[in-house]
């Protein structure tokens, strides 16, 4: 059994895929600081000094815990559309670059189909009649 997992980890396609994978997250990672840190914070200065994360609807508003400490705290309840469209924003720059990423790569496969082929080698035939032609020249 484990010889039989050696050979399906060691296959191309699933180290590739690994590796795919962890830049992927990372990628994401970086759109997503990109996003809240260096986006996001001038257009909530264009619209009046809003931070996007901290945007919410309360629905419910937490009570602190009382000095007695008798456990009556409760945690607010709040729809955080703020951070959902920071979420929306990460995506939207995440499927653009996988769409750069995947046009380019498919110019790249098409100008290798457009390379025009060798022709192909004459059958026996036309060499054999290229032989008589040239021995009638003679």
């Amino acid at each position: 059994m484990f010889a039989e997992f050696k050979k399906f980890i060691s296959r191309g396609n699933v180290m590739e895929l690994a590796v795919g994978l962890i830049l992927a997250t990372y990628f994401g990672a970086i759109i997503k600081s990109l996003v809240d840190h260096i986006i996001m914070p001038p257009i909530g200065l264009l619209l009046g000094g809003v931070d996007f994360s901290d945007l919410k609807l309360v629905l419910t508003e937490g009570v602190a815990e009382s000095a007695e400490g008798a456990g009556d705290a409760v945690a607010e309840v709040a729809i955080s559309y703020g951070i959902f469209i920071n979420t929306i924003i990460t995506f939207i720059i995440v499927a653009l670059a996988v769409f750069m990423v995947v046009k380019a790569y498919n110019k790249m496969k098409k100008k290798e189909e457009e390379k025009p082929a060798a022709p192909p080698a004459p059958s026996k035939e036309e060499v054999l009649l290229t032989e008589i032609r040239d021995l009638l020249k003679k």
